[in-house]
């Protein structure tokens, strides 16, 4: 079968490799129907920081059907569509017992520590697998999982009815973050991007208003309204630094980019004003919820998303998204039906 591998930083080769053997014990095999690439794939390749075997499958999300079930698996027969989990937690942990497995002391991610979803097949524990609606386009059901991220950094923000909330970033996080915000969350919405057709795009998918992050331009867009509230989706040291300057009192910035460097900030600012810097990992228990409100924002997503016919353009889609040069948020290759 075809599959997309990383030996090494700058070296992804898309290559026939055997397909899996009968799964294991609590495994099964997944035919992938559609995979998405992630920014931390991109990072993974750029970086070679988080590559623990070479050479591995890359992908983590992804969707398909259910070909093989292992023993002791009763909740996935074979012939179920289904979303996959990217978190490879222990389950054994303090974290996990407590029921934070997105912070377990031993996680690792599919595509990493195991092998992914950009490859005809797949073996994963049936744990991290969840059904999905049958009738979903398979390019929306592989945005199960950043939608999950999403909708976990937007729980952990948890704006007030009414606030208005600023998305720092308009990547696919960014993005999403916007849109379930917009269906989910009463308050104006601001996009602030160094791409500005990105973020126009996005604004008016969710309904809300480009600005700069200068706090007069985003007092105008406000009307003269406090803005407390604030995601950053970049990673970006110098539009952290912005975002924090940017808030009025008694808010928060939720951070859900992957950082390089370190900030440099004096906490007299956070204490003074009362501002909470929220960190936001992956995702907690928020992907069957996801995965359910697939459906319903299933419009908006395809606008989001640009589809690869071909698993052969994968080394090529991973220069272009580095070079900046997709006008998408989101890029799914569609692998199998």
């Amino acid at each position: 079968m075809k599959a997309a591998r990383l030996y090494d930083k700058f070296d992804l080769r898309v290559e026939e490799i055997d397909k899996p053997s009968s799964p294991p014990e609590g495994y099964v095999t997944i035919d992938v129907r559609a995979a998405g690439i992630c920014g931390s794939d991109l990072h993974n390749f750029k970086t070679g920081q988080w590559i623990s075997r070479r050479p591995s499958t890359a992908g983590h999300e992804f969707c398909g059907r259910v070909s093989a079930v292992g023993e002791g698996v009763d909740n996935i027969i074979v012939g179920d569509l289904v979303a996959a989990d990217s978190r490879f937690y222990c389950g054994q942990c303090e974290a996990c017992r407590s029921g934070r497995t997105n912070i377990c002391e031993h996680l690792g991610f599919v595509g990493e520590v195991c092998d992914g979803g950009f490859a005809e097949q797949t073996q994963l524990p049936a744990r991290l697998l969840h059904k999905h609606d049958p009738f979903l386009d398979p390019a929306v059901a592989a945005m199960a999982e950043p939608l999950a991220v999403a909708l976990h950094a937007m729980r952990r923000l948890n704006p007030p009815r009414g606030e208005p909330v600023i998305i720092i970033g308009c990547g696919t996080i960014g993005g999403l973050c916007g849109l379930l915000l917009s269906h989910l969350h009463e308050g104006k919405l601001l996009f602030a991007d160094l791409n500005g057709e990105r973020a126009q795009m996005v604004a008016e998918i969710c309904k809300g208003s480009v600005v700069a992050l200068d706090k007069e331009q985003t007092r105008a867009a406000l009307d003269r309204a406090r803005l407390r509230y604030g995601i950053d989706a970049t990673g970006s040291i110098k539009a952290i630094a912005e975002g924090i300057d940017l808030l009025d009192g008694g808010g928060a910035l939720a951070l859900v980019g992957i950082s390089h460097g370190k900030l440099d900030i004096d906490p007299n600012i956070l204490v003074e004003r009362e501002i909470a810097l929220i960190g936001c990992h992956a995702f907690n228990d928020e992907l069957p919820e996801a995965a359910a409100l697939l459906p319903e924002l299933k419009p908006a997503l395809l606008k989001f998303i640009e589809i690869l016919e071909n698993m052969d353009d994968i080394p090529e889609a991973y220069q272009r998204l580095i070079d900046g040069r997709s006008t998408k948020l989101k890029t799914i290759i569609r692998i199998a039906d």
